[in-house]
């Protein structure tokens, strides 16, 4: 056998030895020193199975919110629901959980958010330190330089020091777990892409602030006052929140404004709250003009107010929700938005001076009469009416159009799994 010379033997442990350290340096969190990068990669994993084996072995669990009208048995596939049609009719939707992000509807339908990374198990519900959190946090999750498909790995309640504000590329994926964010901050999607937020119980949340706060790996810088939003989506774009359960927050419960665009609101329940949605920043903030936003399979429920939503300037799709509940009116706007209504079951509540579903708000008659405002195929009841205007072309709906809507007879079974979904390992998530 012919023998390498020495110094070819030595050029090629070389190389080996760069290549090696390439891709250890590919792999490091730049903020994090060697031990914490150990301790990070105890809490990201590459196998499915794995989550599933971890984060899925828990018992039936209670869901806050849970009303006579979601007591039935287990999931049937075929609800005429199609996210949930997507991915609830695969009995091994916990070792699949990826497959959620190709589930996405209107407008926020190409948010992949953590597709492309590792899972994060959070296994820690402490908020001590919103500069430098620790590894297994849900924080800590969130903030990463890369795309994460987050998941638990129990029951928790998770009682945020400040705002929760998420990096790109994160799926926040509370199923498997009765998951609460809680008492304390809540969620802030600032300035990002890409962000799914699905089956979380979300309610009490109060403003927090005056404080510093990381919301990368690098970077953390001094944030005032928030004001309180369950979820607050602010310049981002591409973002989908389905599927959780929100109420009793200082503020409102998803609010969207500055230049925010791309936007799902889907399978939510929502209750015991005044200001529910604000979508759209001021009257005056133009750049608002571009917001694209569907709102679908909701249930409106027991304790709200108004601004289901409330709009400005934008494009909004209210398709096939549940409205059984409002005391002042279920859809307002200002400053011109194009809203198209379709599907709908919207029940007035008793009060005959809160019959009308819709509200032009500080806006004179003369001002809103061309405002693109139309009701197509939705269910009417108790007396409940809604005050169309603009155009009657199906064209000038061209931009507020994110899916086909279903009939509105259709919606108490499309939106009767609305909310955090409690789920067991090796079954559907049922209601």
């Amino acid at each position: 056998m012919a023998v390498l010379p020495t110094w070819i033997l030595a050029i090629v442990c070389l190389l080996f030895f760069v290549g090696a350290m390439e891709n250890s340096t590919d792999d490091k969190i730049s903020s994090l020193s060697r031990s914490d990068e150990i301790e990070w990669n105890r809490h990201a994993v590459t196998n499915p199975d794995e989550v599933a084996d971890e984060v899925i072995a828990l018992a039936e669990m209670s869901v806050r919110n849970h009303t006579e009208r979601r007591k039935l048995g287990y999931f049937t596939c075929g609800t005429g629901n199609p996210i949930d049609d997507c991915w609830r009719c695969d009995r091994n939707w916990h070792k699949n959980r990826k497959r959620l992000a190709d589930c996405g509807i209107g407008f926020g339908r190409n948010a992949i958010g953590g597709r492309d990374g590792r899972f994060y198990v959070v296994t820690d519900p402490r908020d001590d330190n919103p500069v430098n959190p620790r590894p297994g946090t849900l924080r800590h999750a969130v903030i990463q330089d890369r795309p994460l498909w987050i998941v638990f790995k129990r029951d928790m309640v998770i009682q945020l020091k400040q705002e929760l504000i998420v990096n790109s590329f994160k799926t926040i994926d509370g199923r498997g777990a009765n998951v609460h964010i809680a008492n304390g901050g809540c969620i802030t999607i600032q300035y990002v892409t890409n962000v799914i937020v699905h089956g979380l119980h979300i309610h009490d949340c109060k403003p927090t602030g005056n404080a510093m706060v990381r919301s990368s790996e690098t970077h953390f810088g001094w944030r005032t006052m928030a004001d309180g939003d369950a979820i607050s989506i602010f310049g981002s774009s591409h973002v989908w929140i389905d599927h959780n359960s929100l109420s009793h927050c200082a503020d409102g419960l998803v609010d969207a404004i500055m230049g925010s665009t791309a936007i799902t609101i889907s399978n939510n329940h929502m209750t015991h709250h005044n200001e529910v949605m604000l979508l759209g920043h001021s009257d005056s903030y133009t750049r608002d003009k571009a917001m694209q936003v569907t709102i679908a399979f909701n249930h409106f429920g027991v304790g709200l107010i108004q601004r289901m939503p409330r709009c400005r300037h934008g494009y909004f799709h209210v398709v096939n929700n549940d409205y059984t509940h409002w005391e002042m009116y279920a859809i307002g706007g200002s400053a011109n938005p194009t809203i198209n209504s379709q599907g709908n079951r919207y029940a007035a509540p008793k009060n005959p001076f809160a019959k009308e579903v819709t509200k032009r708000v500080g806006t004179p008659t003369g001002h809103w009469k061309g405002w693109n405002w139309r009701t197509e195929g939705d269910l009417l009841r108790n007396g409940a009416y809604f005050t169309a205007s603009g155009a009657a072309a199906s064209g000038s709906y061209a931009r507020a159009s994110s899916l086909a809507a279903k009939s509105s007879s259709l919606v108490a079974t499309i939106t009767n799994d609305a909310g955090a979904l409690p789920c067991r390992r090796g079954r559907q998530c049922t209601s």
